[in-house]
């Protein structure tokens, strides 16, 4: 089991539109093979910033997941119209 984080920046007043993709994302994630669960946490401080926090069978399944098409046209979305910087993903292995 691994655990990722994943922190992302949002342009401001983008918050809205961000947490929405988000809740389409998790359905999506569901039906992957290895997906635990995840959560989406906003920052109280700084209401751009979020994390997500998503567990994994394995770093091999979180790989194919990144790795899938689906992903990358979220990521390219984010890129061009919601992030207003390069998110930072780590990984944390138990």
């Amino acid at each position: 089991m691994i655990t990722v984080g994943m922190n992302y920046k949002v342009l401001q007043g983008k918050e809205v539109q961000f947490e929405k993709v988000f809740a389409n994302v998790l359905e999506s994630l569901q039906t992957m093979e290895g997906h635990a669960k995840s959560a989406l946490y906003k920052d109280v401080q700084d209401g751009q910033s979020y994390l997500i926090v998503s567990e994994w069978s394995s770093e091999d399944a979180f790989r194919l997941f990144i790795q899938s098409d689906q992903f990358k046209k979220v990521v390219n979305w984010g890129a061009e119209q919601i992030l207003s910087d390069r998110p930072v993903h780590t990984v944390y292995r138990q």
